[in-house]
């Protein structure tokens, strides 16, 4: 059902996007959509939670392979897996991790990029032992909401990304990181 929701969103958007046409496109009773999902957002929010999960496996798998003399260097690794992801998963374009259907849509307490930007960090205080302060966590934070402004921007220009674009929000996010974390 998760995999028909994506490919009505990539065809049709949120808007073209409804709990028959899962069915339909799943080849399930519209019953057995409501066993599990009681409307349209309920599986964008599954879906949009499979999203974070296959982003975080991504990100923990490429963390864990590469070679950064520190944290902040992961910037880079991160908007590729992000970029990849928009190109390449069904409904991720549309969806992404959620703000389409709504900015809480991941947790109740907390917008979508907050949820974003605690997985990153868990991540990296996971792979690089940094210190889980208030301080990173608002660097993060600040970083979610400005890579997701310039890539959505870079995304509105090109299907693909703008290449130029995206170069820029790493430039960027690495500058900010760098400039306001000082545990170098």
């Amino acid at each position: 059902m998760l995999d028909a929701c994506a490919e009505i969103l990539d065809e049709d958007g949120y808007d073209g996007l409804t709990t028959t046409r899962i069915a339909q496109r799943a080849e399930v009773a519209i019953g057995s959509v409501y066993q599990f999902f009681p409307d349209k957002r309920a599986v964008a929010q599954a879906l949009a939670l499979r999203n974070l999960d296959r982003f975080g496996e991504r990100v923990s798998r490429r963390l864990a392979e590469g070679d950064f003399d520190h944290w902040s260097d992961t910037v880079g690794a991160v908007i590729e897996i992000f970029v990849d992801m928009h190109r390449t998963v069904p409904g991720f374009r549309v969806l992404r991790f959620g703000d389409v259907a709504d900015v809480n849509l991941l947790d109740a307490a907390a917008d979508n990029n907050s949820v974003v930007a605690d997985r990153l960090r868990a991540l990296i205080v996971e792979r690089f032992g940094v210190a889980d302060t208030p301080e990173l966590a608002r660097a993060l934070a600040i970083s979610v909401e400005a890579g997701d402004a310039v890539l959505k921007m870079a995304f509105r220009r090109d299907p693909d990304g703008d290449p130029a674009i995206v170069a820029e929000a790493e430039r960027m996010i690495h500058a900010y990181l760098a400039h306001h974390i000082s545990d170098r």
